[in-house]
């Protein structure tokens, strides 16, 4: 039995994200039955991350096992031949037995994207928000800062997947401008469910001024869902980059 690790990048638009549902098209079950329709047996696909419906990744990592001898370095062209336009497997391997897409990721960054303009971009429709009241990007950076370290971070999750613990550690939240575009980049060693686009709306109350940047650590210590930001729309949300490190296997996807 082998055990393949897919890359992946896909226009979350059109699904209800990646985790396989009984009335829902999601990305996951779209990649289990390309992949059974290939190897010529039922697929149990599992990714790197719970991703929302209408979220997009860049970069994704999924592995699955298969008793099927087909190379490695066809499974991707093989893969694209059964799935739409807007899943794309760019590249295959394979890893130790007990590698796991997401119990072997150690670090996840992902990208929300705001187009911050008076005038609308039909481009950018389900790809960023679209935001048209000036955001002062250096606010945003000082209320970004207050989320890196080790935190609880049940202040800004959704309720909806039961976790052990809500504690999670950031190792940077970047956020720069260009031109209308504001990128906000995080990295974490995991996200609780809706974390990221929390942590996106409560970066732009401080730009609004309805939360100073300094007060975002009383309001993670308080663990008040309601005093932080609203969870911002799922269509600016990427996946951007992972890390793997399980004391068999390292690389980085990004």
């Amino acid at each position: 039995m082998r055990n393949i690790a897919l890359f992946l990048t896909y226009v979350g638009t059109a699904y209800h994200g990646w985790q396989v549902q009984k009335r829902d098209v999601t990305i996951g079950q779209t990649m289990e039955e390309a992949a059974a329709a290939i190897v010529g047996h039922p697929v149990k696909m599992t990714g790197c991350g719970r991703t929302d419906a209408g979220v997009h990744a860049r970069r994704y990592v999924a592995n699955f096992h298969t008793t099927s001898t087909i190379p490695t370095d066809r499974l991707p062209y093989a893969m694209n031949t059964h799935l739409p336009e807007d899943i794309v497997v760019t590249g295959a391997m394979e890893v130790h037995d007990g590698f796991n897409a997401i119990g072997s990721c150690v670090r996840k960054e992902y990208t929300y994207l705001i187009y911050n303009s008076r005038i609308r971009d039909p481009f950018y429709v389900d790809r960023a928000w679209f935001y048209p009241r000036h955001l002062d990007e250096t606010v945003m950076q000082r209320a970004a800062d207050q989320f890196v370290g080790t935190h609880d971070f049940a202040a800004v999750r959704s309720v909806g997947t039961d976790v052990k613990s809500t504690v999670r550690t950031v190792y940077y939240y970047n956020v720069e401008r260009r031109g209308d575009l504001i990128e906000l980049k995080v990295c974490a060693n995991g996200f609780l469910y809706n974390m990221a686009r929390a942590m996106a709306g409560t970066v732009v109350y401080a730009a609004e001024g309805k939360i100073r940047p300094e007060e975002i650590g009383a309001l993670l210590a308080s663990g008040n869902r309601t005093a932080a930001g609203p969870t911002v729309p799922p269509g600016g949300l990427y996946m951007t980059q992972l890390w793997y490190e399980d004391g068999k296997v390292s690389f980085h996807v990004g």
